[in-house]
């Protein structure tokens, strides 16, 4: 079944490996206006006076969704800024990111505060962009305003943010929100490590991990996540947990769904391929909160991803400039917190996936659709009729080694640096367009209208 014409699309892009929602499959995209029109057999030869075929050791994959970015301009863009941050996401295969509330100035905790951070992206988004609100105390009676003007939820801290301006909630506080959020339908995302458990801690300091590791204990965790799962459940909002690093807190999780807990929950690259036991001595790129934990943990979050308790794996990309990460004192305690790795997370993660017999299509699931679901994008994260034409080209099996400096990202520091992964971006498409970095043209995205 070919097209009327050479001009039927804007354009084709065919091969033996596409990964559409039924799996890996020979098949042939068609493109209209920046939107999928036409997901084909291989073989049916639809016509555009663009067609690309895809190399044999090529994959067409959905454009990820990042849902955890700390983009952090206006006010702090010498850590990280939008032309940076979204270049790292497009040479990655990231199409849609959604930056956090912190650490800009001023944070995202009121409309006008949002309108600042959506000033800072003109003429410097490379892929599509989009937006969480904070909720910090006393910014109860404005969330709502912030929902209606498109925010895709709220974020808050239950213990100090890392920043003055980003105040955490303490308990009462938190089911104060979930109560308002409640009555809208709007989700709360929460950094889930209980001041107390950590106030009680060993002192971090030093450049032992060992001694940082102790100082973010599991219980920490694990008794912060039963906090948002009890607050949860008795106001009936909907909640996920951030960057989940304790496995004790998975059969928590499993428990309160059953039992009706709308609980969701998110992993990171960091916590599910690199280990505690590995880290070198005063390595403060691989300092990040929480923390990144022992091997054996790292099998279970695998386990709890593969058993569907953990939803999907975003970056929490959070990079600093060199000084604040400590880079020469290799001080655990001193140093910020934060892991940068935009750019290579889908080779980071399919390295280790592949190594543990995992498909790509299980990780593009887990990267691109599940992430898409939880932000209410309904047109992102698939190869699907319908969906927006946001695509990369993938090469599985090509290997590579990570330079820290021939990253996007604005500072040149990640925990990958010299690593070898598999998996090469060769190429990435938005709305259907080959993504050309002299012409930002990313979109804003709005809740309910992506």
């Amino acid at each position: 079944m070919s097209g009327p014409g050479p001009s039927a699309y804007d354009l084709v892009i065919r091969g033996e490996r596409v990964c559409t929602t039924a799996g890996v499959q020979p098949r042939e995209v068609a493109i209209i206006a920046g939107v999928i029109e036409a997901v084909v057999p291989l073989g049916q030869d639809l016509t555009s006076d663009t067609v690309i075929d895809l190399a044999a050791d090529e994959v067409l994959l959905p454009g990820l969704v990042d849902t955890h970015v700390h983009v952090n301009e206006p006010g702090r863009a010498e850590w990280e800024g939008f032309d940076t941050a979204t270049r790292a996401a497009a040479r990655g295969g990231v199409t849609t990111l959604i930056d956090m509330p912190l650490n800009s100035v001023p944070a995202t905790v009121d409309v006008a505060a949002l309108a600042e951070k959506v000033a800072a992206t003109q003429g410097k988004r490379h892929v599509d962009v989009g937006f969480w609100g904070g909720a910090v105390p006393g910014n109860t009676g404005g969330l709502r305003a912030l929902h209606d003007a498109g925010v895709f939820g709220f974020k808050c801290f239950l213990l100090h943010s890392g920043v003055e301006e980003f105040a955490p909630l303490d308990p009462e506080e938190l089911e104060q929100d979930l109560r308002e959020l409640a009555t809208f339908d709007a989700l709360m995302i929460v950094h889930a490590e209980d001041s107390r458990a950590i106030d009680r801690a060993p002192h971090a300091e030093g450049d032992q991990y060992e001694r940082f590791l102790r100082s973010r204990p599991r219980g920490a965790e694990n008794l912060a996540i039963a906090e948002v799962i009890e607050r949860a459940r008795w106001t009936g909002a909907r909640v996920h947990i951030l960057h989940l690093s304790s496995s004790d807190a998975l059969p928590m999780i499993a428990s309160a769904r059953r039992e009706g807990v709308q609980v969701t929950a998110e992993t990171c690259p960091h916590y599910l391929t690199l280990s505690a036991e590995d880290i070198p001595a005063g390595n403060t790129a691989f300092k990040c909160c929480p923390p990144i934990r022992e091997a054996s943990n790292r099998d279970l979050l695998w386990r709890g991803l593969q058993d569907g308790v953990i939803d999907c794996i975003v970056t929490d990309h959070s990079p600093c400039t060199p000084d604040l990460k400590g880079l020469d004192t290799g001080d655990f305690g001193t140093a910020w917190g934060g892991i940068a790795s935009l750019q290579v997370s889908l080779p980071v993660v399919w390295t280790e996936a592949r190594a543990r017999g995992i498909t790509l299509e299980q990780v593009v699931e887990w990267m691109a659709a599940t992430p898409a679901a939880l932000a209410g994008l309904r047109t992102k994260g698939a190869i699907a009729v319908g969906y927006a034409a946001d695509l990369s080209i993938f090469a599985p099996d090509e290997s590579f080694v990570v330079r820290a400096e021939e990253l996007e990202h604005r500072n040149p520091i990640t925990p990958y640096d010299q690593r070898t992964l598999s998996g090469v971006v060769r190429r990435t498409f938005l709305a259907g367009a080959e993504i050309d970095f002299d012409r930002p043209a990313g979109a804003l995205l709005w809740r309910g209208k992506a």
